[in-house]
């Protein structure tokens, strides 16, 4: 494992993934009371108000950076982010209010694959090893009877596994996009390409986009705990940390979610649940610590490339 970095910020990266971890205390009680598109537009409109002082320059220079840049953010925008919090928060919807955050621990997975395709790195025949294991613990997750699925379970499932594939991609095209844009220029355009695909997302759908007096604060809180704040905190800490420990540190989110989950929301797992999530998140941990302490040259850092926005993403 690496030698701690010089002001290693390894807290920093653990508390970041704490606060992705709180995202269903937050955002569960919501869908109760609004459609999961009215959600997740109020939520990127708070984030590009917050940015609003980076938008401008932003915009100046992604023009400069030519049309396969221009598209990655488009996608990034559209895709990685509208589209994928908007299932992320429809899972909760009709799933339970752990599974869906725990599900986001496939990113490494989804996100060495696309790399693989889309940037053309290369990775060892071993992925598979840990690639397999991985999606046999989605399988016992998601599933309370593995063996007996209802149609519920299903599409929470697939709602969270498809924001989990729609994050790594924003994660590959973002690293992408991140070689000719700073990080604060790639953030700004992603929540600004965003916000308008959520509005119509939200009159497509037919959601409504009145929110009573009680919504704003939890509004507020989603967008700027476990979404902006969160983000800039982890690239705060990531910067001065190993990508070893960091996966170490990540581990504080699915623990999180769990604890919120199962004391707070009234959540309940059954046994193969369990089992599931601890097979993913040893599968997953054990990936990114054998690839980022001992990774030939030209293959991707799964700890970096996965510091995706919105979640752990």
């Amino acid at each position: 494992m690496a030698e701690p970095m010089r002001g290693d910020r390894m807290w920093a990266v653990a508390v970041a993934a704490g606060l992705w971890g709180t995202s269903a205390l937050l955002r569960e009680p919501l869908v109760e009371r609004l459609p999961a598109p009215t959600i997740v537009f109020f939520e990127h409109l708070v984030i590009v108000a917050c940015l609003l002082p980076w938008i401008g320059s932003a915009m100046v220079a992604l023009a400069r950076c030519g049309r396969a840049t221009v598209l990655a953010m488009l996608v990034v925008g559209g895709g990685s982010s509208a589209v994928a919090t908007t299932l992320f928060t429809a899972a909760f919807a009709v799933g339970d209010p752990v599974t869906p955050q725990v599900l986001q621990k496939l990113q490494p997975v989804f996100a060495v694959v696309l790399a693989m395709v889309v940037l053309g790195e290369r990775v060892t025949p071993r992925f598979a090893y840990y690639a397999v294991p991985a999606l046999v613990g989605t399988w016992l997750l998601a599933f309370a009877d593995p063996l007996s699925i209802s149609v519920g379970d299903a599409m929470a499932a697939l709602l969270a596994v498809g924001a989990a594939v729609l994050w790594a991609s924003g994660t590959v095209l973002g690293r992408f996009a991140g070689l000719r844009l700073s990080f604060m220029h790639v953030t700004a355009v992603r929540f600004t390409v965003a916000l308008p695909v959520t509005l119509v997302l939200a009159l497509g759908s037919g959601a409504s986009l009145r929110i009573g007096a009680g919504d704003v604060v939890p509004l507020i809180g989603v967008a700027l705990i476990p979404g902006l704040g969160a983000l800039l905190v982890y690239y705060w800490g990531l910067s001065r940390t190993a990508a070893s420990r960091a996966t170490i540190a990540e581990l504080t989110f699915p623990f999180v979610s769990a604890l919120v989950g199962v004391t707070a929301l009234g959540a309940s797992l059954s046994w193969s649940q369990w089992s599931g999530a601890g097979v993913l998140l040893v599968a997953v941990t054990a990936m990114t610590l054998s690839r980022s302490s001992s990774r030939p040259s030209g293959v991707i850092d799964p700890a970096r490339l996965t510091a995706g926005v919105s979640s752990p993403g």
